[in-house]
């Protein structure tokens, strides 16, 4: 699982800090102070993002957006490039943990009701966030990157970024012509 990943992940840092002799409390307690943070962090987001959700549950926003949707009389591969076109316009604004927690409980049933497989829409899903976490403004990975290179202009991340934003557009295409794709392996489980 990704917990024990990160588990064993963690135990190989502290070996190598402790074999390079830079294991130290300072040190430690720095890093047990960061993974705090950042844990509260998300926690703050998915609690703020719970909430949205179920006052937009009790607002019956759901049935309205599934209702609009119905209304516009779009065939399912409309409902598909509206969805798409949701998550990269929201891609630019929102942060991907946001995004996800605040959309898939709307968007989700609309296109399982439109008849999509929901493995196929999970790791379509997936593209669509990895491709918000490289474009910008709010792609986080493009400052992670920044911060790792310490020197340089931000425009040159961006720059360096837009081959891989094109690759996961065609990805998201072949998906859409070829959903087989998405759907091989775990048909042959």
């Amino acid at each position: 699982t990704p917990t024990e990943a990160a588990a064993v992940g963690v135990a190989g840092a502290l070996a190598i800090a402790a074999a390079n002799r830079t294991l130290t409390w300072d040190s430690l307690r720095a890093s047990l102070t960061g993974s705090v943070r950042v844990t509260a962090m998300i926690m703050l987001v998915v609690l703020g993002a719970t909430f949205l959700n179920f006052t937009l549950a009790a607002a019956g926003l759901g049935r309205q957006i599934d209702a609009l949707m119905s209304g516009l009389g779009l065939t399912p591969f409309g409902t598909l490039l509206a969805v798409i076109a949701l998550y990269v316009v929201l891609g630019f604004f929102i942060e991907t943990l946001s995004l996800m927690v605040a959309t898939i409980p709307i968007v989700a049933p609309i296109m399982f009701a439109a008849g999509f497989d929901k493995v196929w829409f999970g790791i379509l899903l997936i593209l669509l966030v990895e491709m918000a976490l490289i474009t910008p403004p709010v792609g986080l990975n493009l400052y992670v990157v920044q911060g790792a290179r310490q020197s340089g202009r931000f425009g040159d991340v961006v720059q360096g970024a837009l081959p891989y934003v094109g690759a996961m557009a065609i990805m998201v295409a072949l998906l859409i012509l070829l959903p087989g794709l998405a759907l091989w392996l775990p048909g042959a489980m």
